[in-house]
């Protein structure tokens, strides 16, 4: 689930300036660099790429890890970078800060039933949210989309967001800072939300489902001024990550067959974790109540209307 700190840097994939193709239909640039996230809602972008999509559209698309949308703000400023992967929190929060001004190209994935669950460790005494109070709980960034889910269960529990305290911890280290006592418990998102119950540990709230469910969790971000600059490449990518994201929907294998490839995660696990859904476009009333519950618990400065997130080209 795109969200966290960052590795990478320097990397090319070509500013203005770039002669069009005539072969690619007067394309304002034909290269692409590409952030992506070592997650599953990168998918489609690889598949993408391994299906021929992007060259039927006379695009070259190069891809740089990214776990922090932040981070490569600058980036999308300069135009060395075209796009990436962000959550829909991320996108909102960037926009509120004044950083860059967003848009959200292409849905991604949105969230089903245990994609995302608050867990305990093995032989805990907490069994359900109301034993939460007074509890360290591990999430891998503050005052973002970990924070706002489980405040929303606890909440429905009877609990105010400030009677537990959270803890930021990278989803990879939160299973030996449950084990060891150093949280009381932790949200955790796939694959490790399932490697924690194979660890023995109990999840006691799916972040997912009830009042949560079917949460938008992430897509493909861009700059406004790279849509006004690019129009025609940026209408070519859509139709490429469109494609992509409609297989992606359609054949769970079609993921599978990606996800190791540009994440750390073996084949086996990838064909047994729990995935959100590869839906074409995004609900907007969900995106909408999303973005009342980020402004509600005071993690976007202003309200924001879920209408003007989306880029011209929809989706």
């Amino acid at each position: 689930m795109a969200i966290a700190l960052t590795l990478s840097a320097c990397g090319g994939g070509g500013g203005g300036g770039e002669p069009a193709a005539s072969s690619a239909g007067g394309l304002e640039k034909t290269q692409l660099l590409v952030g992506v996230v070592p997650v599953p809602s990168s998918a489609p972008l690889f598949i993408a790429e391994k299906r021929g999509l992007f060259k039927e559209e006379g695009l070259t698309v190069k891809t740089e890890i990214i776990q922090a949308p932040q981070a490569v703000m600058p980036k999308i400023a300069n135009g060395s970078m075209d796009a990436f992967l962000t959550s829909y929190v991320s996108l909102m929060a960037i926009n509120d800060s004044g950083a860059a001004k967003l848009k959200l190209f292409q849905h991604s994935q949105e969230a089903a039933p245990n994609v995302a669950g608050v867990v305990v460790a093995k032989g805990s005494p907490i069994k359900s949210a109301a034993d939460l109070k007074g509890k360290n709980i591990a999430v891998n960034v503050l005052a973002a989309l970990g924070e706002t889910l489980t405040n929303a269960h606890l909440q429905e529990a009877g609990l105010k967001p400030d009677d537990v305290k959270y803890v930021a911890v990278p989803f990879a280290d939160q299973l030996a800072a449950l084990s060891s006592g150093k949280v009381d418990a932790a949200w955790l998102v796939e694959p490790f939300l399932t490697a924690a119950k194979k660890a023995g540990g109990t999840q006691i709230i799916d972040t997912t489902s009830g009042v949560t469910a079917g949460v938008p969790i992430d897509g493909w971000g861009v700059s406004e001024a790279w849509l006004a600059k690019n129009p025609k490449t940026a209408a070519a990518f859509h139709r490429a990550l469109a494609k992509a994201q409609q297989i992606a929907g359609a054949d769970r294998k079609a993921i599978d067959e990606v996800v190791p490839t540009y994440t750390q995660i073996p084949a086996d696990a990838a064909a047994a974790m729990t995935l959100g859904t590869f839906s074409m476009e995004a609900d907007r009333a969900s995106v909408q109540k999303l973005a009342d519950l980020l402004h509600g618990y005071g993690f976007l400065k202003n309200k924001v209307d879920a209408a003007q997130l989306f880029a011209p080209q929809g989706g």
